[in-house]
């Protein structure tokens, strides 16, 4: 393949993988969905393809499509354990942010939300509130009508519509939250953690990988439980992340994070959802299988001085 259709697709790259994100809710996924795609365009004849741009859209969505219809992907998220992949902000991968539409579409809650959704349905979301494709676009796209493409938004746009009240913080906002909670964990009382969530808050922890499901905590109670207990400094969790971990805030899928981090290697963090100045959701996550790419963004990057140096 010649340099100018490898330097036209390279172009095209983190377009679309984080349109592979968004309907895939993984990194890894992602990336190999794309250089699937790199593979049909090597392939193809490109003479013959009039909008580069709009037929590699194509091919990357009818190949996340057939990942999310194929048995290991129902068998996967069927298990129990499946959580997005986090990513840090600054990652290519989250793409376009310029509307709320755009921000929200990669937010841990309408990721997990999307899990409901059929396949057309989640593609024709994405296609339109994160890519602003129109209906005609996205019909050719999908091999639909357009009168099929306007129903499954509306389905889609429905039952999204829950997580579509958190609050945006900036990065001081995103810092006093993290220290609030690390503060009044750190105090031993549970109420003050109970003070910080709403009435209906939860959470959902993939068990520091240890588990092989998710721990769902429907209650504030539980929540600030659990927070409190695995919070707790111990020689045994010093031991199974390799030393003392430094704790950052920053900013995941644009919600607010806290990041523990040891030698450059992010060993677990937690992600909130802000409603009206409180956390509603919680998602922990420390499996290395899923900050492997939240891992080699974050050492690329420079940061704010830790909130706690040792933990």
């Amino acid at each position: 393949m010649d340099a100018l259709a490898t330097e036209r697709f390279e172009a095209s790259r983190d377009r679309l993988a984080s349109l592979a994100y968004r309907l895939l809710g993984s990194a890894a996924d992602a990336e190999d969905a794309v250089q699937d795609a790199f593979l049909r365009w090597q392939a193809a004849d490109r003479d013959r393809i009039e909008v580069p741009e709009a037929w590699l859209t194509k091919i990357v969505t009818n190949l996340c499509l057939d990942r999310l219809r194929s048995a290991q992907a129902r068998r996967e998220r069927a298990a129990g354990a499946w959580l997005p992949e986090p990513l840090l902000e600054g990652d290519p991968m989250l793409g376009p942010a310029d509307t709320f539409e755009q921000r929200e579409s990669v937010s841990l809650a309408v990721l997990i939300l999307m899990e409901r959704l059929s396949p057309n349905e989640r593609a024709v979301y994405v296609l339109r509130e994160a890519f602003s494709y129109s209906h005609a676009e996205i019909a050719d796209i999908l091999d639909i009508t357009e009168s099929a493409s306007q129903q499954h938004l509306h389905r889609a746009r429905r039952r999204v519509a829950a997580a579509r009240r958190a609050d945006v913080l900036d990065a001081a906002g995103t810092r006093r939250i993290v220290e609030a909670f690390l503060d009044a964990a750190a105090s031993g009382r549970t109420e003050r953690l109970i003070a910080l969530l709403t009435e209906d808050a939860t959470a959902i922890s993939d068990g520091a990988g240890l588990t092989g499901k998710l721990l769902l905590l429907p209650t504030p109670e539980r929540v600030a439980a659990a927070a409190r207990g695995a919070l707790k400094p111990s020689e045994g969790k010093r031991r199974r992340v390799g030393g003392s971990p430094a704790l950052h805030a920053c900013v995941v899928n644009g919600s607010p994070a806290m990041i523990a981090v040891l030698d450059d290697r992010v060993v677990g963090l937690v992600v909130f959802e802000m409603r009206e100045g409180k956390i509603a959701s919680a998602y922990g996550m420390a499996s290395p299988k899923r900050l492997g790419r939240l891992t080699a963004v974050w050492s690329k990057q420079e940061h704010d001085a830790p909130i706690l140096e040792s933990w």
